[in-house]
């Protein structure tokens, strides 16, 4: 009972000691936490950083294999590449020289082979001399021809002038002015006026006039009003002397059709109708029916109906409302409009706003 007593009264003392201990134990365990984190992390680090050595270590030695890999491999194929280029380098030489010594060989053979440009030459000497010779003859023969077809045209000529000079033939009585008593003989022209025949003049032939033909003015005239008959064959008479007009045109002025006077020719209402085509043209050019009446209400209590030529926000429509951009919000599948998308020149000024905008914050 006395140490029961005794603890009781101690019981005060000893809460307080207990609190004070565990306070001081529960400082000492927070700095001994953060010393055990802070051992632990840097022990974490230093293991981690090993690994990552490590790691390097074997990743530089792969890298260093496949890099030696690759470099083989591309000298190999500069190798190869280089074995072709001299090959092909040392293939065009030989095909140059071949090609070289084949031309010198054909040239020297076919183009200037000396025999055989001699012969050339002398064959085509002898040709060109035949050919001259040839040319000679055929110059000589056109000249010959043309001497004789002048002497031709001379002869005639003078044939000619001795039929028209016939009448200076002299004759028995009289000597004619080419045979003169006192020459011994007689000129070369007597003997060709005797050998020509006399020029005689042709008798113009007298033309039969052509027989009247009734078809033309008979064609313009009816059946009922003209009968047709049988065309008589024509008189074959001299013409009357005097200023007569023809009998073709004598009838075609009697026969004429009957032509519609003026009252008949023209309508009664010409003008009216005149003035409704007229009308009916100037409707045709004009946009809108309604008569514009200035400085005037007339229009006022009228409603606005759209020309064709509407316009909207894209650009102006050029046929109607029948345009494929035009908007009918009761096709649309979704309550939302379309968004308009921006011109360059709108995008550059919207650019040009915020540039600005953002150099007054600053």
């Amino acid at each position: 009972m006395a140490t029961l007593a005794r603890l009781q009264s101690r019981s005060a003392v000893i809460g307080n000691q207990y609190y004070f201990r565990n306070s001081v134990v529960d400082q000492f365990r927070k700095r001994e936490n953060d010393a055990a984190i802070k051992i632990q992390s840097w022990f974490r680090g230093c293991k981690v950083r090993a690994y990552i050595r490590y790691l390097h270590k074997r990743v530089t030695i792969i890298q260093k294999w496949w890099r030696s890999y690759l470099g083989r491999q591309h000298y190999q194929l500069m190798v190869k590449i280089a074995y072709y280029t001299t090959k092909m380098n040392l293939y065009n030489t030989m095909a140059v020289r071949i090609q070289r010594r084949w031309r010198g060989y054909r040239i020297r053979k076919y183009f200037f082979n000396y025999y055989y440009l001699k012969e050339y030459l002398r064959a085509v000497s002898e040709a060109n001399d035949a050919v001259r010779e040839a040319l000679a003859d055929f110059s000589q023969t056109k000249e010959r021809e043309e001497e004789k077809a002048k002497l031709e045209e001379e002869e005639k000529k003078r044939d000619y002038q001795a039929r028209k000079m016939h009448y200076l033939l002299s004759t028995k009585q009289i000597p004619g002015i080419y045979n003169s008593p006192f020459r011994k003989k007689p000129d070369p022209w007597e003997l060709r006026l005797q050998k020509a025949k006399p020029l005689t003049h042709k008798v113009p032939k007298v033309k039969q006039k052509s027989a009247i033909n009734l078809d033309s003015w008979l064609a313009c005239t009816s059946t009922r009003s003209f009968p047709r008959s049988e065309i008589l064959p024509p008189i074959n008479r001299k013409q009357s002397q005097g200023p007569f007009r023809d009998i073709t045109e004598v009838l075609q002025q009697r026969y004429k059709p009957l032509e519609r006077t003026l009252w008949m020719a023209e309508p009664i209402d010409e003008l009216k109708e005149a003035r409704e085509a007229l009308r009916r043209e100037e409707w045709v050019h004009n946009i809108n029916d309604n008569m514009f009446l200035p400085f005037s209400s007339y229009h006022k209590n009228e409603k606005y109906i759209p020309s064709i030529r509407s316009s909207s926000k894209y650009r102006a429509d050029s046929y109607g409302h029948q345009h494929f951009r035009d908007e009918n919000p009761k096709k649309w599948i979704n309550g939302k409009g379309f968004q308009t998308v921006l011109s360059s020149f709108d995008l550059f000024s919207n650019y040009g706003k915020l540039y600005s905008k953002a150099g007054q914050i600053v």
